[in-house]
């Protein structure tokens, strides 16, 4: 059945991207990176070039989920409606395309922390000031991109409340998670400025946005397009 097998696919999907996002960017990310240290960030690059590769593999890899979870929820909530099934479809994917930009900013900066001979004519300093200015490219892209994916979760979550058949609980907490993507990324990319305001509705939106997608996931693989038993 079609929307059985597209539930698989969106679940598995999306418990791979959970899985492969906790590396790339909860572990990898988190441990190289060092907000406002160049020095630091420049050392644990180049010290840990093959980790930082295995980092920008993950993200290829929740890219190209990101793609596929798009088709197979387009499929699973056609029959429920099919027009906004689309629309949340195509938000998915422009997301998609935006996190692929997002990419291009640290195969820069895996080049800059390579031995190329290019980049002989920089001085350090200027090549690790270069480095984290991709990385904060990269943090910025991707910020705006996750609105546009707070806009796809509205819709899905919609869809999901309307549907009758996934439970509520997901639904509400696919809408919590939109409204934390959308508030908390607009807040980083317009009043960046306020950054004590938006750790604190990081930490409110927190539970929501983990579980709002990581549930979902589960529910589709294990309920999914399954028929209902008969009495």
């Amino acid at each position: 059945m079609a929307e059985r097998k597209s539930a698989l696919t969106a679940g598995i999907s999306l418990i791979i991207m959970a899985l492969v996002s906790f590396f790339s960017y909860g572990f990898v990310h988190g441990s190289l990176v060092v907000k406002r240290d160049a020095g630091a960030t420049f050392n644990n690059i180049v010290s840990s070039s093959g980790l930082f590769k295995a980092e920008i593999v993950g993200w290829v890899i929740i890219l190209i989920s990101d793609v596929v979870v798009a088709w197979a929820l387009y499929i699973f909530l056609k029959p429920i409606n099919k027009n906004l099934s689309l629309l949340g479809a195509w938000l998915r994917l422009t997301y998609s395309a935006i996190l692929g930009m997002a990419i291009l900013s640290l195969i820069v900066v895996l080049h800059l922390s390579g031995p190329t001979a290019y980049l002989a004519s920089f001085q350090t300093e200027q090549i690790r000031s270069l480095m984290m200015l991709f990385l904060e490219a990269f943090e910025s892209i991707w910020s705006i991109g996750l609105i546009v994916f707070g806009g796809h979760l509205l819709i899905i979550g919609y869809v999901a409340l309307k549907s009758g058949s996934i439970p509520r609980v997901i639904g509400i907490l696919l809408l919590l998670a939109a409204i934390g993507y959308i508030v908390i990324h607009l807040s980083k990319t317009f009043l960046p400025q306020y950054d004590g305001a938006i750790a604190i509705l990081n930490l409110v939106f927190a539970i929501p946005m983990i579980a709002g997608e990581l549930g979902f996931g589960i529910w589709l693989l294990l309920r999914g397009g399954k028929l209902p038993k008969s009495a």
